[in-house]
């Protein structure tokens, strides 16, 4: 579980709509049918990650200072040890697809899916996407697994109930209750945060897990948490399906999730004082794209394809929808003129910031 620490039973109840169109009003008395009904298709997943490389052995002092003190360092040099972790996913496919978090599995050597009838079976991984932190793995079942479906996650509102599903601590298969708390949330993870914010319980474990609408639908990835005790306050962060989605369909066609690049540094500006608003150009890759394409450092971009974009962040995510290989035009201010600069966008390589 991705944590960010600061300093980084249900009784019966009647949900209603308090503005904008009718919501039917709904009785819970208990979460168990739902309960039933989607933890057959929520796992536990168990990581086996070797690392090595001159790993430091406390030599015991019993053999300091003597003859066996050689001997023991040599046998312990360069030693590779396996580190062990546990997380949570949730199976999409019958036919063996489970989704999780990057951060559970993306380093594993190992690793292994455990369902709540007891069923143990190894899995590999399908794709990948370090910007969203979703991963893709694929188990080969005897036979056809219970699956969950994707639900409507722009649907949900503030105040709306969800189940959180997964594996905290390693306990295995646990839910909790809750709602959501926010939307939208930036923390910091990445240039295409968009987080759904949770008040369920979230601890370490529940990476990867799903969260679900009152219907049995996954509308979140659970992913990260805000704690100073390293256990849950009660901010916890999902993935909305709505990317998610995105993502896992990409990464089961091609394994990998293409975004468009520009190959610059930029950074907000602010209107004012005589000034246009926009993104400005800090620096740019010298055969990057938009060097290539004849932008400029101190260059202020106002828009995409006609889009008027006011942060990097903006700036960011309109070029990364585009395919690489594809046009975008970028409107451009330079010594005070309107240009316009057409630039055929690259592949964004994995860790670049623009």
């Amino acid at each position: 579980m991705l944590t960010r620490r600061l300093a980084l039973g249900a009784g019966a109840v009647a949900l209603s709509a308090c503005s904008g169109p009718a919501r039917s009003r709904v009785a819970i008395d208990s979460f168990a049918p739902l309960v039933k009904k989607i933890l057959p298709a929520v796992v536990n997943i168990a990581v086996t990650e070797t690392v090595g490389g001159d790993i430091a052995v406390p030599i015991p002092p019993a053999l300091r200072g003597t003859p066996f003190e050689r001997e023991f360092r040599n046998r312990f040099r360069n030693r590779r040890e396996q580190m062990t972790g546990a997380g949570s996913g949730f199976v999409v496919d019958p036919a063996g697809i489970i989704v999780t978090n990057n951060h559970v599995v993306g380093h594993a050597d190992r690793i292994l899916v455990l369902f709540s009838d007891g069923t143990q079976l190894p899995a590999e991984i399908v794709g990948i996407d370090e910007l969203t932190d979703i991963a893709v793995i694929r188990v080969v079942p005897t036979t056809r697994l219970r699956a969950v479906p994707w639900g409507d996650s722009n649907a949900m509102e503030v105040g709306d109930w969800i189940l959180a599903a997964g594996n905290p601590f390693g306990l295995g298969g646990s839910v909790t209750a809750g709602i959501i708390s926010a939307r939208g949330r930036d923390i910091g993870a990445s240039p295409f945060d968009d987080f759904l914010q949770l008040d369920a319980p979230i601890n370490p474990g529940n990476s990867g897990g799903p969260t679900f609408n009152m219907d049995g639908e996954v509308v979140g990835v659970n992913t990260a948490i805000v704690t100073p005790t390293g256990g849950s306050v009660g901010i916890g962060f999902a993935v909305p399906s709505d990317i998610a989605r995105r993502i896992v369909a990409e990464l089961r066609e091609k394994g990998r999730i293409d975004r468009g690049w520009l190959g610059v540094s930029v950074q907000d500006l602010a209107a004012g004082d005589g000034q246009v608003g926009g993104v400005a150009v800090a620096g740019l890759e010298p055969t990057g794209p938009a060097a290539r394409a004849g932008l400029r450092q101190g260059d202020r971009v106002r828009a995409v394809n006609g889009d008027a974009v006011e942060t990097s962040r903006g700036l960011i995510r309109a070029v990364a929808a585009v395919p690489p290989g594809g046009r975008v035009l970028l409107s451009v201010v330079r010594a005070g003129q309107d240009i316009d600069i057409a630039v055929t966008v690259g592949r964004r390589p994995t860790g670049t910031p623009g």
